[in-house]
């Protein structure tokens, strides 16, 4: 077969086949460039942006240049400037148009034209919004432009905008407090985007968690239940005497907990490796070595683990120790604890946090329920635990699991096992606060630990509280001696053989200069926040979200 013959498989090869697009084609093929060229076009001054916010900007600049519309924020000699919720606290009461001159800003969250010469907006800020009246008859005289001055206004003013209302405190026919412009609204800031009244898109609200905040009441009120929260726990702990202290983020070690933790180098050290902390339990108890009796500490400690429902790298926790304290005692804390802040939050709930749903399924009263460890998971299973101080305990208690056809945890530590046991047999019955007691002592190797007389295992000085099957405090009699402290730091290098770390040489010398008999308990605050709030994500309950949420709000839109 001759070449020429099968030219037309290939006819790109021939230059006497030319492509040709059709008319419609090409019509086509043009509008999408035209598009994605408006959509990726941009500017020195504004940036990127797509066809709306050029609309948006070509709008603004027929009334003035762009740069005069993020003024100084600058308060008038006779003008008293007040926020929405002063403002309202003043004028609540009056019933006729005062003559005081006042100014409050906020953002506009509805714009209302009643004719060509009246306008109403409603104007927000902190949460509280105003009706500012502006009507062109009511306006200061003496200028002639006013009228067009003020459709100028009616163009660009849009949902987003914040702006500054000038003008007398006023009553409505309807009784409605308002403030009654006597000049045009200043723009203080505009909002180059079109503000929805409610967002859908979980991935636009993942990348953009300020339009979540702009289009949802509940951010907002999560934040003030954060803030609550933590002002309760660090009151309680002040008034009983605790002295909040601060340690270091960074740390050669860790800090006390298992867990893998993030590393980096200080290039100011000859770049020394170290480590953001996972726990500040360690230095908590150096302090305390150094003569501190009553310490707290809230703070954000990072584990570079995994991302899920309920776990975050990054998490707020507060830890305290006290010396004397015992088990007795630290479960009479956290009772009290959690009962104080649980009525606390619902007197204002009504009033600050309207929008969050109750925990109405779940009790506060105490005493609180308590399941020993092992007697719990023996009864629940139908089987006895091994001896867990045993050579044999990880082979025994694997047999235990193919005997109840449990699955198998990977990289099966007897700590691992022991977990999975726990999460399967004894968490599911926490629905109502309630303390785990009696760990075994693999799974708490800084907590002081005894022979159970009621089933002969080394059992740890330590409880756990969980809530609706999920743990929310972790507390115990601290481990003070050296000699024990070593021992228990190298049975967990040997349970976990890959190298999660070594022992903290550092930590036995200071525990080498006695430290008195102390409790020590923790718990993850922003838990505490889901709880109350009543949301099963952590993500719902962070601002930014989780780490794959702070790390997409950077990516290109």
């Amino acid at each position: 077969m001759s070449r020429n013959s099968l030219q037309f498989l290939r006819p790109c090869l021939n230059r006497r086949f030319q492509p040709v697009a059709k008319p419609e084609h090409a019509r086509i093929y043009r509008s999408i460039q035209r598009r994605f060229a408006q959509t990726a076009s941009s500017d020195a001054l504004t940036g990127p942006h797509d066809v709306e916010k050029q609309k948006r900007l070509d709008q603004l600049r027929k009334m003035r240049p762009l740069n005069d519309y993020h003024p100084r924020l600058v308060h008038t000699a006779g003008v008293e400037a007040l926020s929405v919720r002063n403002f309202q606290a003043k004028y609540d009461d009056i019933q006729e148009t005062k003559t005081d001159l006042v100014s409050v800003f906020g953002r506009v969250r509805s714009v209302r034209l009643l004719g060509s010469k009246l306008m109403f907006l409603d104007i927000e800020r902190d949460g509280q919004r105003l009706q500012a009246m502006i009507e062109v008859k009511k306006l200061m005289p003496g200028d002639t432009t006013l009228e067009e001055s003020f459709k100028s206004f009616k163009k660009v003013i849009r949902n987003g905008d914040w702006v500054s209302v000038k003008g007398n405190p006023t009553k409505t026919s309807t009784g409605q407090l308002s403030v009654l412009a006597t000049d045009i609204p200043q723009i203080l800031a505009p909002c180059l985007h079109h503000l929805p009244e409610k967002v859908e898109s979980a991935e636009t609200l993942a990348r953009r968690p300020h339009i979540h905040q702009l289009t949802n009441e509940e951010p907002a009120e999560i934040l003030r239940l954060r803030a609550l929260i933590y002002d309760y726990i660090r009151g309680s702990f002040r008034q009983d005497g605790f002295l909040e202290v601060e340690t270091p983020i960074f740390d050669v070690g860790a800090g006390g907990a298992i867990a893998r933790p993030f590393e980096t180098v200080a290039n100011e050290l000859s770049n020394m490796p170290v480590r953001l902390r996972i726990a500040p339990e360690l230095n908590l108890k150096r302090l305390v070595v150094g003569g501190q009796d009553r310490i707290f500490e809230i703070g954000r400690v990072f584990r570079n683990e995994g991302v899920d429902n309920t776990h975050n790298p990054e998490f707020s926790i507060c830890e305290f120790y006290e010396v004397g304290a015992t088990l007795p005692s630290l479960i009479e804390r956290t009772e009290k604890l959690i009962q104080g802040l649980h009525t606390a939050i619902e007197a204002l709930r009504s009033t600050h946090f309207p929008s969050l749903v109750q925990p109405t399924d779940i009790s506060f009263e105490s005493p609180f329920a308590q399941l020993p460890f092992i007697p719990t998971i023996e009864k629940a299973s139908g089987r006895k635990l091994p001896d867990l101080a045993s050579a044999n305990a990880v082979t025994d208690v694997l047999a235990m699991f193919e005997d109840l056809d449990l699955l198998i945890p990977p990289n099966a530590t007897l700590p691992r096992l022991l977990d999975a046991l726990a999460e399967e047999y004894i968490e599911p019955l926490c629905k109502n606060p309630t303390f785990i007691t009696q760990h075994p002592e693999a799974l708490s190797p800084l907590s002081k630990s005894y022979v159970d007389e009621n089933t002969g295992q080394r059992v740890a000085s330590r409880v756990e509280l969980f809530i609706n099957s999920r743990e929310y405090v972790n507390a115990y009699e601290e481990e003070n001696s050296p000699f024990e402290q070593r021992r228990k730091f190298m049975q967990q290098m040997d349970f976990h053989a890959e190298g999660e770390g070594a022992i903290d040489e550092s930590y036995l010398e200071a525990l080498e200069w006695g430290m008195p008999p102390t409790g020590g308990w923790g718990c993850g605050l922003d838990r505490f926040v889901m709880l109350f709030a009543n949301k099963k994500r952590i993500a719902d309950v962070l601002p930014f979200g989780t780490l794959r949420n702070v790390v997409s709000i950077a990516k290109k839109k």
